[in-house]
């Protein structure tokens, strides 16, 4: 199974607004301490506002926080939510399926259970469990080591 890029922009994304709870936090810091895009994450931030995940504030001291506690938030569920009803395989789509071996395959099943069961996984994972204590993480996504990082890497 392969996570869309979007996915991986909003964990990323919800780690670093979990990272910074206590204060707002801006696109271009983000952009540059996850090394991110600027435009792929303002289509994310959008998508994750209008779920309910973020909080933003436009404006010249603007930024975003999270919508909800980490505990609050299902790894899972925000997989679900940004993948949607991407189809995992051809014969999962209805409509752009070409597959003649859909009525009698039974890897489909498979396939299907094992996405479920996968999403099932990560249902028991909180944002609240990928930062706490995670030391290491919490020094990485600091805006501090995000500008020191950027600074050693174009020395």
């Amino acid at each position: 199974m392969r996570i869309t890029k979007r996915t991986n922009i909003a964990v990323r994304l919800l780690m670093y607004c979990a990272a910074n709870a206590d204060r707002l936090v801006t696109k271009a810091e983000i952009a540059e301490c996850c090394n991110i895009s600027e435009n792929h994450l303002a289509q994310v931030i959008n998508q994750l506002s209008q779920l309910g995940y973020l909080h933003t504030q436009r404006g010249r001291n603007g930024g975003m926080t999270l919508g909800r506690q980490p505990e609050q938030i299902q790894i899972g569920e925000v997989f679900r939510d940004v993948e949607g009803a991407l189809p995992m395989v051809e014969c999962f789509a209805d409509a752009d399926n070409t597959c003649p071996l859909s009525s009698a395959c039974r890897l489909k099943v498979a396939l299907a259970d094992a996405a479920q069961a996968f999403y099932a996984s990560l249902d028991d994972i909180t944002l609240e469990a990928l930062i706490c204590e995670n030391h290491d993480l919490m020094r990485i996504l600091q805006p501090v080591a995000c500008a020191g990082s950027a600074t050693a890497a174009a020395g």
